[in-house]
């Protein structure tokens, strides 16, 4: 009677740690998964996402921003999703554990307002040579697939958790970062789709092409072998000269015929404003091109960032007021509540 005593005690502690490395999702939100070249909710309808960009959770949390508030107002904006931009270099400085309770934070918060979630590793470079654009973004092609593991276990089967982001903006800058064809990058990629895969998390893995994540013209020989994805471009302003649009079919915009895309950052500023740079300057004519195309071709969008020191910034404050580019997709996402 003891042994089976103990046996059953040592089975329920196992049971209480294991729930406990689970997120819980009490949002009440559907599953959103891929139909074609569609997001769709669990209905069957098709749903377009226009998100806002958080900066990342640790700076926020550290300069006390990270709470209920900051998700009430970028609900109150009209915004549908919200991507997290994990930098690895945050992930290790404040620790695996202190940051999913983070990340537990923002995502219960993002539930509550009908919010989605956006996942994000946010590294830029060269993965397969590590070499990348500045310290925060270092990182390993075996810490991306820890990060990974680590993740899709932890929200798997939350449904608020809705799309991971594999990595943010794999680029090579003119050789300064090395070289990496897509021809090795595309079975990184599969690998760490597959590892989410067996863990059994449903969520939609996203897929960016080179060049800051803005070129997508490789998918149309060599798509990522696995189903139920989405691609990713950032098609900021000053990628391409005006006009946008035919240059925007040829470069990612042809992907939206077959699969979903979602440009994961999009934004611009003025050139005198306070952290202008290549490639985000201009004005609102960029924003109305960008709605005018993505509504067109149902192609989903998050605006980068819901932060007051980040450029190009949609906030100036944190009262929440809105720059010049916020006045602008602030009316935008509220047309579309």
């Amino acid at each position: 009677m003891i042994l089976y005593r103990y046996i059953f005690l040592s089975l329920f502690v196992i049971c209480l740690v294991q729930c406990d490395l689970v997120a819980q999702d009490n949002s009440g939100l559907g599953q959103i998964r891929v139909d074609g070249k569609h997001f769709v909710d669990e209905s069957g309808e098709v749903i377009v996402f226009r998100g806002l960009d958080t900066s990342d959770p640790d700076k926020l949390a550290s300069e006390g921003h990270w709470n209920r508030r900051y998700f009430e107002e970028m609900a109150d904006w009209g915004a549908n999703m919200v991507r997290f931009p994990v930098h690895p270099g945050a992930w290790r400085h404040r620790g695996e554990q202190e940051y999913l309770k983070l990340l537990d934070q923002g995502v219960q918060w993002a539930g509550e307002q009908g919010m989605y979630v956006m996942i994000d590793w946010h590294s830029i470079g060269n993965l397969k040579e590590e070499k990348f654009h500045g310290k925060g973004y270092v990182t390993t092609f075996k810490e991306t697939k820890q990060f990974w593991d680590t993740i899709s276990k932890h929200f798997k089967g939350n449904n608020t958790v809705a799309m991971l982001e594999l990595f943010n903006e794999p680029t090579t800058r003119n050789g300064e970062y090395g070289s990496i064809t897509w021809q090795e990058w595309k079975p990184m990629m599969e690998e760490i789709i597959k590892l989410i895969r067996d863990n059994g998390n449903d969520a939609i893995p996203l897929v960016a092409g080179f060049n800051w994540a803005y070129d997508l013209t490789v998918v149309k020989d060599n798509p990522i072998e696995a189903e139920g994805i989405a691609y990713v471009s950032h098609p900021y302003p000053q990628k391409r000269e005006k006009p946008w649009f035919t240059a925007w079919t040829e470069d990612w915009g042809f992907v939206a015929e077959k699969y979903p895309v979602i440009l994961t950052e999009v934004g611009f500023c003025g050139p005198n404003d306070r952290g202008a740079h290549i490639p985000v300057i201009s004005d609102e004519s960029y924003g109305e091109a960008l709605d005018e195309y993505c509504d067109k071709h149902g192609i989903s969008y998050m605006v980068w960032v819901f932060d007051a020191q980040w450029s190009p910034m949609l906030i100036s404050d944190w009262d929440f007021t809105p720059t010049t580019q916020g006045k602008y997709f602030k009316k935008s996402l509220q047309s579309r509540k």
